[in-house]
């Protein structure tokens, strides 16, 4: 008897969690949706009163992302406010300022005008709507919408089959229950965290906690990390730290940085990159590609080109590279070199913590 008491109170308790957790859902959703619409709203309007248009608005959003960056941190880069004036066009007539329960319905009513309440909690974040509004074709764009907010796909299952090109392979299948098995089968796993929302980034940015919940290094890593820090604000050369596991995020994915530096002497940006194998050809490219993103989203006026460094820990070797793009090399040789340590002394200091974290073990 008491066993069953108790399976039956902790049933009930899990179900008032549940009840919450999904409250807490549709609230974060709806206020982004809301506030991200409101904003491209805005943006819009202000266009319009500007002579010529084009050069005003991108005026307007530098601005505006400056602005917003100073008080409510990271998220509100030029490109997604481009996203938020984007998500606007596609859905301005939707009569945003509703109860939040009813924001999404309306958002999508248009694609979905016979969903049910009680499929609301299945309608999609703001993360979703981020991805739809890349598709161009309206009839195409709808169908993913519906698809998703019927079918409760993830971000990470909405994303996969617009890149598999999903709607357009069943269009043309004659017999479609093997495209959607297949479909579904290989999206299985992205729909078993069903509160992988509340970890993504863009969420965590506008609830103004902090976005590197997935650093997980090793102790070994951690050391390395804190003493690289230490040791290249220490030498002197013009080293300001920046941000540690920053955020990069492009139109189609997030990256997060390791260690960014700004040197103020020779007036660029400087990232770190540890790897903990050995290194392959992917993490060169990786890295060359980050010094490319941060050039093109991160510097300013006046800056020089961006460095990169890649360390490798590997077990019985330890490897130091610098990466700059081809057309910098140059100045990297005749002018970065005098204030950046050598590939040597980088090494040497990596196999030094090395040596205090096995005393450290003892």
């Amino acid at each position: 008897m008491i066993q069953q008491m108790n399976t039956y109170f902790v049933s009930e308790i899990k179900q008032i969690l549940s009840a919450a957790q999904q409250k807490a859902y549709l609230s974060v959703n709806s206020a982004m949706v809301e506030a991200y619409w409101l904003i491209g709203k805005r943006i819009v309007e202000e266009e319009q009163q500007g002579k010529e248009r084009a050069a005003y608005g991108e005026e307007i959003i530098k601005t505006l992302s400056v602005e917003l960056t100073k008080e409510f941190g990271k998220g509100y880069s030029i490109t997604n406010l481009k996203n938020f004036r984007r998500f606007y066009i596609l859905f301005s007539e939707c009569k945003i300022g509703q109860a939040p329960p009813d924001l999404f319905k309306t958002a999508i009513s248009q694609a979905v005008p016979d969903l049910s309440a009680d499929n609301r909690l299945a309608l999609l974040s703001w993360t979703h709507y981020e991805r739809l509004i890349r598709i161009e074709n309206k009839e195409e764009r709808d169908w993913y919408m519906k698809e998703a907010a019927q079918q409760s796909w993830s971000y990470r299952t909405l994303d996969r089959n617009i890149s598999t090109l999903y709607y357009r392979r069943l269009l043309s299948s004659q017999i479609k229950e093997p495209v959607v098995q297949e479909m579904t089968e290989k999206t299985k796993g992205f729909q078993q965290d069903k509160f992988e929302f509340i970890k993504n980034p863009a969420v965590l940015e506008f609830l103004g906690l902090p976005n590197n919940a997935g650093y997980t290094e090793s102790l070994l890593e951690q050391a390395i990390i804190n003493d690289m820090q230490k040791f290249l604000l220490e030498l002197g050369k013009g080293f300001a730290f920046v941000d540690r596991q920053q955020l990069i995020r492009t139109e189609t994915q997030d990256f997060y940085i390791d260690l960014v530096f700004y040197n103020y002497i020779i007036k660029c940006f400087v990232i770190v990159e540890l790897k903990t194998q050995k290194i392959t050809h992917q993490d060169v490219g990786q890295l060359d590609m980050y010094v490319r993103m941060y050039d093109d989203l991160k510097r300013g006026e006046g800056d020089n080109p961006t460095i990169g460094i890649l360390l490798c820990t590997e077990t019985d070797k330890t490897i130091a590279r610098y990466s700059v793009l081809n057309e910098n090399k140059q100045l990297f040789a005749s002018k970065y070199m005098l204030y950046l340590p050598t590939e040597e002394e980088l090494v040497a200091e990596i196999e030094r913590q090395k040596v205090l974290l096995k005393w450290k073990e003892k």
